[in-house]
């Protein structure tokens, strides 16, 4: 199976998630918040970079877990905080 190219926003999306991250991540080292959330360093390097712009949802999801953010926040980052609608 052939997968489609990502398009532009999809592009600038993975961008703002990895801001979202970098930022969750402070002074933790990368090494180890990769592999506190089971992945390698230069994955999550390429995700905060931008350069891996369409992560799995597991890694999502352990590194929110990992960086104690939570998954709607980043959610927001990746849509843009402009379009998401949180429940009351």
């Amino acid at each position: 199976m052939v997968r489609r190219p990502l398009t532009p926003e999809q592009i600038e999306a993975g961008r703002r998630l990895g801001v979202a991250l970098r930022s969750a991540r402070g002074d933790r080292g990368l090494f180890d918040v990769a592999l506190a959330a089971g992945i390698s360093p230069e994955t999550l390097r390429k995700i905060e970079t931008g350069r891996l712009p369409a992560p799995s949802f597991g890694i999502v999801v352990a590194l929110s877990e990992v960086l104690g953010v939570p998954l709607v926040d980043l959610a927001a980052a990746w849509r843009s905080t402009a379009t998401v609608r949180r429940a009351s």
